[in-house]
Parts: structure tokens; sequence; C-alpha cells
């Protein structure tokens, strides 16, 4: 049987999964809310549309993100593929940011924006029960990578 080591506070490290799924995290957030906070402005001085429309693509984007996220963390736990909805949510959001600045309509935005919250919602519930530590020895006892990483980007967002 293969010891567990420790750091030098007692604690058994992080499983090198949730470091990647901690930094993925950080930096898809981090590249969202570098488009998403500059989005309005783009919509309305470069495109045009009124503040109605704005309202009307941001409402449909984030109302797309919590139903996808119920049907997500349903599918989730018919499939118990955690991982593969995971990576196909962050993929699928990946895919979508290079769409923003190629933007020349408000229809592309749209279109990006939906594509980029089902990601998002797709990848929301089946990362939690997937990202803290599976040890039991370990489980709850310190907050999981994406609650760090939530904390530490909490300066840069607006939410």
């Amino acid at each position: 049987m293969k010891a567990v080591q420790r750091t030098a506070a007692g604690e058994a490290p992080l499983p090198g999964a949730v470091w990647a799924l901690g930094l993925t995290s950080l930096f898809m957030d981090f590249s969202s809310e570098m488009i998403h906070g500059l989005l309005p402005v783009f919509l309305v001085v470069n495109l045009g549309v009124s503040a109605a429309v704005l309202g009307l693509v941001e409402g449909i984007a984030e109302a797309t993100a919590q139903i996808t996220r119920v049907f997500s963390g349903w599918l989730s736990d018919l499939l118990n593929r955690r991982k593969a909805l995971t990576v196909v949510g962050y993929g699928l959001a990946a895919a979508t940011k290079p769409l923003f600045p190629l933007a020349t309509s408000v229809g592309t935005v749209s279109i990006a924006r939906f594509a980029d919250r089902v990601g998002k919602g797709i990848r929301g519930a089946p990362r939690e029960p997937w990202s803290p530590i599976s040890r039991p020895s370990t489980k709850g006892a310190r907050p999981s990578a994406c609650v760090r990483r939530s904390t530490l980007l909490a300066p840069f967002s607006d939410r």
C-alpha cells in the first residue's frame, strides 16, 4: 500500500485532475469576464443595438445557461459521465470565444452568446460533484478547486 504524502499542514495534496479543472475553470471564467464585460459596449456602440435588444440578448443567454444546467444535471446523473459532460461544456464555451471579436451583426453575437451559455450550463452541474477530492478521508475537508478559483476571480467580476 502506498503511503499518501502530506503537506506541511498535514493535508493530502490535491490530485492533478483537480488542479487541471481549477485552472481550466479559472482561465475560462477570466476570458468570459473579459469578453462579457465589454460585450454591451460593443453591441451598443459598434453594432448600434438598442437597450431593449441588449437586454433580450443577455436575458436569453442567462436563461439558457440556467435551463441547460438543470437538464445537464439530470443527464449527468443518468449517464454517470460527469467528466465527459464537463469537457464538452468547456469545449463548447471555448469554441465560441473567437466569434465575439469577429462578429459583424447582433445575430452573430447572439448565436455565440447562446452557445457559450449552453456550454456553461452543460459543465456546471456535472462539474460540482466531480471537482472535490473524491477520497472519503478528505471529502468536504477543504473547499473545492472551483470555490477557490471563484474566490480568486472575485475582484475581477461584476457579479
